[in-house]
């Protein structure tokens, strides 16, 4: 990820096919479309993989994490259903990516990292911080969240979850949504949650994906 990367024609043309196969697939929210075309995903990889990073799969970015399939990104995003000015909190920066498209979105996005060097990475090596002013960086323990930012109105974990974390459940507002791949298999079932007034949730079960595992803690290394 370096800020004297180029957003050319020919990366903008890339990503109006990439947009194009995600909407192919299902993804239907036109707003969550625009975001994507709207953000250069070359930036947020190496050099080595400018020519592939239209494509719609997932890349390593180090410290066993990956950057996500431009679809799961859209589909995760699209359960959210983000309105401007939400709160958002993302279990699992990662590359930043994800996090972009919620901040493109309008939401103020708190995006908790566990890896010591991505967040560390992230925090110096950002390409749009001064344009996305709206994501705010931490490093911590996923599973605990953010319960001084609490209450949020969208949660969003990127990570594959053996159960639903109580504490993120506590820190959802009335009315709030939680999205996550939920399951300890080799493949996950992407989940939401709706919390409501009563403090009740609802839980509903979509389409099955594979994401890298969510763990407890900080890596320090």
């Amino acid at each position: 990820m370096t800020n004297s990367k180029l957003d050319t024609y020919k990366h903008k043309g890339l990503r109006i096919k990439l947009v194009e196969i995600v909407k192919n697939k299902g993804i239907t929210d036109e707003s969550v479309l625009a975001a994507m075309q709207n953000i250069p995903r070359h930036f947020f990889l190496d050099n080595a993989f400018d020519k592939i990073a239209y494509e719609d799969r997932a890349f390593p970015i180090g410290e066993g994490q990956t950057i996500s399939q431009p679809y799961t990104v859209a589909y995760q995003t699209q359960l959210l259903n983000i309105k401007p000015r939400e709160k958002v909190l993302e279990i699992g920066t990662g590359s930043v990516y994800q996090a972009t498209v919620l901040a493109e979105l309008g939401a103020l996005v708190f995006t908790i990292e566990r890896q010591k060097k991505l967040y560390e990475k992230n925090l110096i090596a950002y390409p749009f911080r001064n344009k996305y002013k709206n994501i705010k960086f931490f490093y911590g323990d996923g599973y605990k969240g953010l319960p001084t930012f609490a209450p949020f109105d969208k949660i969003l974990i990127t990570a594959a979850a053996p159960y639903i974390p109580d504490d993120l459940l506590q820190q959802l507002k009335p009315n709030g949504v939680l999205v996550l791949p939920l399951g300890s298999d080799e493949t996950q079932t992407m989940t939401r949650i709706t919390k409501g007034i009563d403090g009740s949730f609802t839980e509903e079960k979509f389409e099955d994906f594979v994401f890298v595992p969510m763990l407890k803690g900080k890596a320090e290394s």
